[in-house]
């Protein structure tokens, strides 16, 4: 039985075995990916984002456990901050996630971001693509938590939730923000803590001063740690999709993301092959003239 076999039957070891090929690339990570290419389409793809202590982690547990009970399977991808000196990652969302990691019907995957922008990994698109290619139902991503630069969750999420908490500060500024404007839906967590009714109606106020093309953001209330609120939360992110799909954005939503991941292939290929061994001598050479970075720049794009 071949390694695709293996993965097709449900084999939580060769899905393991699998990720870890997709994380690190590769000849073989490609091949498992083009074969299993149409069988891709079924898995909503659900984004959770915010600012560090918003409690993404509970909230996404909380989730997938409302998930299981309408017998769904599902796939959490959760982004851990790598050192940018020795790339290694804490990855303590498997400590987090106990609650749910021990469920057959849920698989955890822990994701280091190797020092990318955007709070996810490279690796998270092809590896949400295998969790869809097993008959995964739903696939989270849970990003790091570590402010704006999450904006690229976008590329991989049919529906982005930004989770906030009562002392998240001003909504009116923060709706000038950039994370502000990836949100699909709003989730104000803790929302047992002093303030947040108060927060909820500013925030509310502030989704009116904006113009929304055709979906306004709904702003809903959770406690994680007590799973209240998550129904809620499952309808209005269902509501978004239904939009979506009545709209016709949903499959061009998706084109668009194929479409950066593509690029970005593209890109990373592009610059494997341009630093040759004769391009990378003629920069260490060129770096001690006087020239500019500019005119070695030229230099190095006259021989390609």
């Amino acid at each position: 039985m071949s390694f695709i076999d293996d993965l097709l039957t449900g084999s939580r070891i060769a899905l393991a075995r699998g990720l870890t090929k997709v994380e690190t690339g590769g000849d073989e990570a490609e091949f498992a990916l083009t074969a299993l290419a149409d069988r891709l389409g079924g898995a909503l793809r659900i984004g959770f984002t915010g600012p560090p202590g918003a409690g993404k982690s509970s909230l996404v547990t909380a989730f997938v456990k409302f998930l299981r009970l309408l017998d769904k399977r599902v796939a959490v991808i959760a982004v851990d901050p790598s050192s940018p000196f020795s790339g290694g990652a804490l990855l303590g969302d498997r400590i987090r996630m106990n609650a749910i990691g021990t469920d057959e019907g849920v698989f955890v995957r822990s994701l280091a971001t190797r020092g990318d922008l955007g709070g996810l990994s490279r690796a998270a698109g092809d590896m949400a693509d295998l969790f869809d290619a097993c008959g995964f139902d739903y696939v989270l991503f849970e990003t790091v938590g570590v402010g704006q630069s999450e904006l690229e969750i976008v590329q991989y999420a049919d529906t982005v939730n930004v989770i906030l908490v009562p002392e998240s500060g001003d909504a009116i500024q923060g709706m000038k923000a950039g994370l502000m404007e990836v949100g699909d839906v709003f989730v104000v967590n803790k929302a047992d803590r002093q303030g947040a009714d108060r927060f909820v109606a500013d925030l509310e106020g502030a989704m009116h001063l904006k113009h929304w093309k055709g979906w306004q953001p709904p702003v809903i209330q959770t406690i994680a740690t007590k799973e209240e609120g998550i129904e809620d939360l499952h309808k209005q992110i269902h509501r978004h999709i239904e939009f979506l799909k009545k709209s016709g954005t949903f499959e061009e939503r998706r084109k668009e993301r194929i479409r950066k991941r593509i690029r970005r292939i593209v890109d990373r290929r592009v610059l494997e092959s341009f630093w040759t061994e004769e391009r990378s001598k003629l920069m260490e050479e060129a770096l001690h003239s006087t020239e500019s970075p500019y005119s070695i720049t030229h230099k190095l794009l006259g021989n390609s």
